[in-house]
């Protein structure tokens, strides 16, 4: 559910809303949501100074009901 939640999030904040992908892994220290996006999409996702990124993961943490979530952003070379 929280990554659905966070990939129509970016989405709605890319150019390109085809190329977001969100995947999410559980380890030993809680989960983690991993967001792909068109390297044109990057500064967008992370914003000036991380305060989009920062914003996206403050949302993912309150709707979180198991503890925190780490969102990282992930930079690819498509």
């Amino acid at each position: 559910m929280l990554a659905e939640a966070l990939e129509h999030l970016v989405r709605g904040i890319v150019d390109h809303p085809d190329d977001v992908e969100v995947t999410g892994h559980t380890n030993r220290r809680g989960e983690l949501l991993e967001i792909r996006v068109n390297p044109q999409d990057l500064g967008r996702v992370i914003g000036r100074n991380g305060r989009t990124a920062k914003a996206l993961r403050t949302v993912i943490n309150a709707l979180s009901t198991n503890g925190s979530v780490r969102v990282d952003v992930i930079e690819t070379d498509r």
